[in-house]
């Protein structure tokens, strides 16, 4: 596992990042084992190194499957590669659904699209969900895929993997650890601590049965601004530390339309200068989809827009502006996501992305209005404690983050310690729910207005 630069060190984000990829490439190239797994924080560039892994394995005639999580990440990789080489022939394998693609991908010339392997055979690349490629018969191949490329690898179960094992040879895996654990409708309490757990992670089931795989870890978070990265490193990423890809006075968020004096505006002016804002209601227990805390959420939104913000990074010399389709708000649930939608619709804004964690997760935006998990509850139950839930909600904006919460959450942690079972053989996940949120806490505390609606 690589290191993080000792303190105090020059530390070029570029030169770092550029060092870490050409070593997972060496890897994954050259190397004699059958894995190569990649840790990568929030924004490192995960998408960006699988495109760049697919093409130089093409390059070196070594056709490959790649392995992704939903339809919607495969056909941002699709689009990604056609981007980057458009000469290069790529596979698109999907289901028989109706509309199982982006219809984007009918404009590609150098794209294949089909529902069989088969017909696919022969491509460079060839790219699918793993709920796909799980009813690709192995048997029927005239040979395996000497290399796979797995996506999100930390989102897919073992169980996924297994199932499609047979099809390649050797793989390259690329997560994000601090992301949500893998989803199961169904409790796998039965199958805790068992080396073959079907509903852990693929990472976590090839390292406990191969440890002596290459690990490697992609170092900067380009997405994160020097604000954030420090905090989310530190809470949710204490075993593989990264940094954020610019500076202090790389990026900044101007309104020109200034305060009314608004608890949401004081909260929007304090995250576009701080990165951070708490806008904190008044302690209470609500019902989840809490009145109060969604309509402040639509307020903060309608704000943002009608102040005519403006965001300079070092993408460009202009200010872009801070359009509807650069914001997102996040929360835990889906009646939430729900509620918060009819309340912008309310205030006449439509084009917001409200979403779940969940849903959200791999998304990128200028700015975040997040519902904080714990916001109005009587307790704190372990759904609500996942420390990926918080991880991802946090982790999606490129300048700012505003969290609405109400008062009352680090004593609802302090009534409320942790009651799971602990169960042999099981790795525990760390830092927890509970260290991760008061660590969040304590540094939004420091950026906390207090308003009473």
């Amino acid at each position: 596992m690589q290191l993080a630069p000792p303190a105090g060190a020059s530390f070029d984000p570029g030169a770092e990042a550029a060092r870490a990829t050409e070593a997972i490439l060496h890897d994954t190239l050259h190397g004699t084992h059958r894995g190569v797994v990649v840790d990568s924080p929030p924004g490192a560039g995960k998408s960006t190194l699988v495109v760049r892994a697919a093409r130089e394995l093409a390059a070196a005639g070594r056709p490959l499957m790649v392995i992704a999580q939903t339809n919607a990440q495969v056909d941002d990789l699709v689009l990604r590669l056609a981007e980057k080489d458009p000469e290069l022939p790529v596979g698109r394998l999907h289901s028989s659904d109706p509309d199982p693609y982006d219809k984007a991908l009918d404009d590609l010339a150098n794209v294949r699209k089909s529902t069989k392997a088969g017909d696919l055979a022969g491509l460079d690349v060839v790219i699918s969900t793993a709920a796909k490629w799980a009813h690709v018969d192995a048997g029927q191949l005239d040979a395996p895929w000497g290399h796979a490329i797995v996506d999100e690898a930390y989102q897919m179960r073992s169980d996924a993997l297994l199932a499609v094992a047979g099809l390649f040879e050797r793989a390259l895996f690329v997560g994000d650890p601090g992301q949500l654990d893998p989803f199961s409708i169904v409790g796998a309490e039965q199958w805790a601590g068992l080396s073959y757990d079907p509903s852990a992670s693929a990472v976590a089931t090839l390292l406990a049965h191969n440890p002596e795989l290459p690990q490697h870890r992609l170092p900067v978070s380009w997405r994160l601004p020097a604000s954030a990265a420090p905090l989310v490193s530190d809470a949710f990423y204490p075993y593989t530390p990264f940094r954020s890809g610019t500076g202090p006075g790389d990026r900044s968020l101007n309104f020109a339309v200034p305060s009314d004096g608004s608890g949401p505006d004081r909260v929007i002016d304090e995250a576009a200068e701080a990165g951070w804002g708490l806008l904190e209601l008044p302690a209470r227990n609500t019902p989840r989809t809490d009145p109060e805390a969604v309509r402040a959420l639509a307020q903060v939104v309608r704000r943002l827009l009608d102040r005519g913000g403006a965001a300079t990074s070092e993408r460009g010399p202009d200010p872009a502006p801070l359009t509807a389709d650069r914001i997102a708000v996040g929360t835990a649930h889906r009646d939430q996501a729900a509620a918060v939608r009819a309340a912008l619709a309310d205030l006449g804004v439509m084009d917001v992305t409200v979403d779940t964690a969940n849903r959200l997760q791999g998304r990128e935006y200028d700015v975040t209005v997040v519902l904080h998990p714990l916001s109005g509850r009587p307790d704190a139950t372990a759904f609500h404690l996942e420390t990926g839930r918080l991880c991802v909600l946090a982790s999606r904006h490129r300048h700012a983050c505003i969290v609405v919460c109400r008062a009352g959450v680090g004593t609802l942690l302090d009534d409320h310690p942790s009651t799971e079972p602990v169960q042999l053989g099981v790795t525990v996940k760390f830092p927890d729910g509970w260290e991760a949120n008061h660590a969040v806490l304590s540094r939004l505390a420091e950026h906390r207005v207090a308003w009473r609606p």
